[in-house]
């Protein structure tokens, strides 16, 4: 993309809220990834520490995650396993390219975080519209992470307890609701009320270790069946053409590394739009085996009557399946203070912002607004993954927000950059990206209605 002479639309500063505590508020940033200040100079003379090699599999780590766990119910919903490549490999082109695009215009307008590109070079609006959607699919994620650990435990409590019971009767300590209280009382809530956390770095290793773990017992179990696991039926057609569209959710929110994509552009040593096509194409790559193989084992070895969370098909007393629940436990945990920690910093931004308050002069009230905010965040949170059955249900709703971060907001700042530049002619290239722009839009408007009303309409009525 060549870069024009314009400068980038930067009217979020004339808002009646403070700017500078808009500016200043801790705003989403890659827990893994350590940055520069920002400046002209120092990106420019790329003083980030991230090798090319680096941020291809730190990308990788942001794409890969506890989605890949309803990747094979996508393949069934989506008509089978040609089906589902097809629209993988369709969607990767536009994914691809959003992330392309985030970077060309993290570097025109000198922001370092998703947000702070939008605002700069969308306005006000978009960007608030961007802010919040981090905040509501942060939440989502984080009751879709508690449904997991309710599922996972369920199935190592079934191996465990294997004394026979009377009809109708269950032990307290078994029961759903208890296990998935229990353990986000003890384990979650306690490492999510801290101001910073930089210590859950450590964890990303574990988390990629896991991801890969579950996805080479999924690929070996299909490769070498236990004789109780027969398929149900193997669709090799979509039911409808629509039928198609209900596995986009799952493809974008398992996809979906835009929002930390830009603090990992701007943490290379050499962060150049190029260089980054190469390292997002890569990473893409690696992410695109890694869930094609979940999905077409997984869909291949219990066919249609596959769970929404693959692992649950599988028995209880598997081991090899049960080290894969144990270590997708374990991700979990560890990822839901990420993910809270990234969506309560988008409040507080928004909050300053709407105050008029400036960091430095709200220390004092600081401590008190984190914790009832943390506190809120998790009882609700929790709250809804007690009485939402399965992740299935969750991924359909903020799989349509995964699709605006992939096309809607990206879309829109490729367009806004582009009608920001100076030229006396426009060029043919310069009309084939707002073009580009102007579909992937489109694209991601419809994905986001259509996946979010079927999820009201169908998932969530059912």
């Amino acid at each position: 993309m060549a870069q024009g002479t314009g400068s980038i639309n930067s009217d979020y500063k004339d808002w009646e809220w403070s700017a500078d505590a808009g500016e200043r508020a801790r705003l989403l940033q890659s827990p893994s990834v350590e940055t520069v200040p920002k400046s002209g100079e120092s990106q420019g003379n790329g003083l980030g520490a991230t090798s090319a090699l680096g941020a291809v599999f730190i990308v990788v780590n942001a794409a890969l995650g506890a989605g890949l766990l309803n990747f094979p119910a996508a393949f069934s919903m989506a008509g089978g396993v040609a089906a589902g490549i097809a629209l993988q490999m369709c969607m990767l082109i536009f994914i691809i390219g959003g992330l392309v695009i985030l970077a060309y215009c993290s570097q025109a307008s000198n922001e370092r975080t998703y947000q702070e590109v939008v605002w700069a070079v969308c306005g006000k609006v978009p960007g608030v519209l961007c802010e919040v959607a981090i905040a509501v699919y942060t939440f989502g994620t984080c009751i879709a992470f508690l449904i997991i650990i309710g599922d996972q435990e369920d199935k190592i409590i079934a191996a465990l307890v294997t004394e026979p019971e009377e009809a109708g009767s269950s032990r307290w300590y078994t029961d759903r609701k208890f296990t998935i209280s229990i353990t986000a009382f003890l384990l979650i809530l306690p490492l999510s009320i801290p101001k910073e956390i930089g210590f859950q770095k450590y964890a990303s290793s574990l988390s990629v270790i896991g991801t890969w773990y579950v996805t080479a017992v999924i690929i070996i179990k299909y490769i070498w069946p236990d004789k109780e696991l027969v398929p149900v039926e193997i669709p090799t057609s979509p039911s409808t053409w629509t039928a198609v569209f209900n596995a986009m959710p799952t493809i974008c929110f398992g996809f979906q590394c835009h929002v930390s994509s830009v603090p990992v552009f701007n943490s290379m040593k050499e962060p150049e739009v190029k260089t980054w096509g190469a390292v997002v194409t890569a990473a893409m790559v690696i992410a695109l085996f890694v869930y094609t193989g979940t999905g077409v084992c997984g869909f291949l070895t219990f066919g249609a009557g596959v769970e929404q969370d693959v692992l649950l098909s599988y028995p209880s007393n598997d081991i090899p399946v049960a080290l894969a629940r144990a270590f997708i436990i374990l991700c979990v945990l560890t990822s839901y203070p990420i993910l809270h920690f990234c969506g309560r910093a988008v409040l507080e931004g928004l909050w300053l912002r709407y105050t008029g308050v400036t960091v430095e002069e709200d220390v004092v009230r600081e401590r008190r607004r984190r914790l009832l905010q943390t506190i809120s965040w998790f009882l609700l949170t929790l709250l809804l993954a007690l009485f939402i059955p399965d992740i299935g249900k969750v991924i359909s709703v903020i799989g349509g927000l995964a699709a605006c971060f992939i096309f809607v907001f990206p879309g829109l700042c490729l367009i806004q950059a582009k009608l920001s530049e100076i030229q006396e002619t426009r060029a043919i290239s310069w009309w084939a990206q707002v073009s580009y722009g102007v579909f992937m839009v489109t694209l991601g408007a419809f994905i986001f209605g259509q996946t979010t009303a079927n999820a009201i309409f169908v998932d969530l009525t059912a």
